[in-house]
């Protein structure tokens, strides 16, 4: 079994997930206080189909709440995850979500 991990690369600005030491992926990421806003996810093709991405998200949501961070989806992908797992809507600003196409509540 291949060591599948995801890390916080905050000097390049991203999460990053490697499979067996190669990079697999990643979640570019701006900060600003107490923001964080998602730019730009992609996976290596030779890795697509393997939950990467969604992995990755879920690492990159849980730990800007537990940094206190509020969440802008401007990426695509992110903002599609969090549309579907309405559990991390509350990361985005409630006066920002209709900007995002998000719902107001859960």
């Amino acid at each position: 079994m291949t060591e599948t991990v995801i890390r916080d690369a905050p000097d390049a600005q991203r999460f990053e997930v490697t499979v067996g030491g190669q990079l697999a992926g990643l979640a570019g990421y701006r900060r600003r206080g107490n923001l964080i806003a998602f730019v730009h996810t992609e996976i290596d093709p030779d890795f697509e189909g393997r939950g990467l991405g969604s992995s990755l998200i879920v690492h990159a949501l849980d730990s800007a709440r537990d940094a206190g961070l509020q969440v802008l989806p401007f990426c695509p992908f992110v903002r599609g995850f969090i549309d579907r797992h309405h559990d991390y809507l509350d990361l985005v600003p409630a006066a920002q979500r209709e900007q995002f196409g998000l719902p107001a509540h859960a």
